[in-house]
């Protein structure tokens, strides 16, 4: 942001719910700043319920340029889109919208974003089974990056068999050709031992969340070559990852991704270049 909010201040955002415990603003708002942009990123706080209002109500306020989206709306709001890109039609859940005109167009900005830190390794991908928890918006961008990565197989573990189901039903129609397996929460021990990369992808262990989705004793059954990436990122780091380093493993918390997501998402708003190393800086 330039200096004061104005009456031709433009505005961008965040939908979550909760949504305080977000880093976003204070990365978009140092891009936003050092621009010297007459914008401002605001957090949004939406419950599920009110989401269908919101997207119409900011429809509706002209000054709204587009927001972001975190848990629990990323695949909820697809329907009350305009349009949905490819890539977020692929993925089955949509993070970032922009207003072109009238209409809201939804993408997804977390598959770029979490795939960025792991590029930078030199590892055969071909070699290294992935383990998503979760069965969400998040976890199905990272099971589209793990397809991206080359992981010879993908097993996701949630605790709703239902949700599962269907979870299983959607990626399989939309990502063809690979091998996407889902299990019951208790498989978590088995499937540890064969893990080249096990993704944090719930909410376990967000902010005051003390617990962890794999604990000491399970950490102990993934191979000494293993990753453990979390996409929480605060607190950081978080437990999981804790156990994990003490595990002597390597451990990627979320705040690369969320550094790298935002700034592919502030490019499309504002299309132009965004200084993301004050993005990082900031956090």
């Amino acid at each position: 942001m330039s200096g004061s909010v104005l009456g031709t201040t433009k505005i961008l955002g965040v939908i979550g719910f909760p949504v305080s415990h977000s880093l976003s603003p204070i990365m978009h708002n140092a891009a936003i700043a050092a621009m010297g942009l007459d914008y401002v990123y605001v957090p949004l706080p939406i419950a599920v319920n009110d989401l269908p209002a919101a997207i119409a109500g900011l429809k509706a306020i002209q000054s709204v340029q587009g927001f972001n989206l975190t848990i629990p709306h990323k695949v909820e709001v697809i329907s009350l889109l305009d349009e949905v890109l490819p890539i977020a039609k692929s993925v089955g859940a949509v993070n970032t919208v922009k207003r072109i005109g009238d209409r809201w167009v939804g993408t997804n900005t977390d598959v770029a974003g979490f795939l960025e830190p792991l590029k930078q390794l030199n590892y055969d991908w071909t070699e290294r089974p992935a383990v998503v928890l979760g069965s969400g918006g998040a976890a199905k961008a990272v099971v589209a990056a793990c397809l991206k990565l080359g992981c010879p197989v993908i097993h996701v573990v949630g605790r709703d068999p239902k949700k599962m189901k269907k979870f299983h039903g959607v990626m399989t129609s939309q990502l063809q050709d690979y091998n996407l397996r889902v299990h019951p929460w208790t498989s978590i021990p088995h499937l540890l031992e064969v893990a080249g990369i096990i993704i944090n992808a719930t909410p376990i262990g967000m902010s005051n969340d003390p617990n962890t989705p794999i604990s000491e004793v399970e950490m102990e059954l993934l191979p000494s070559h293993a990753i453990a990436y979390d996409l929480i990122y605060t607190p950081r780091p978080t437990k999981f990852l804790q156990i994990a380093a003490a595990r002597g493993l390597k451990a990627i918390n979320g705040l690369e991704m969320l550094i790298n997501q935002g700034a592919i998402g502030l490019e499309w708003w504002l299309e132009q270049p965004v200084p993301i190393e004050i993005m990082r800086q900031a956090l």
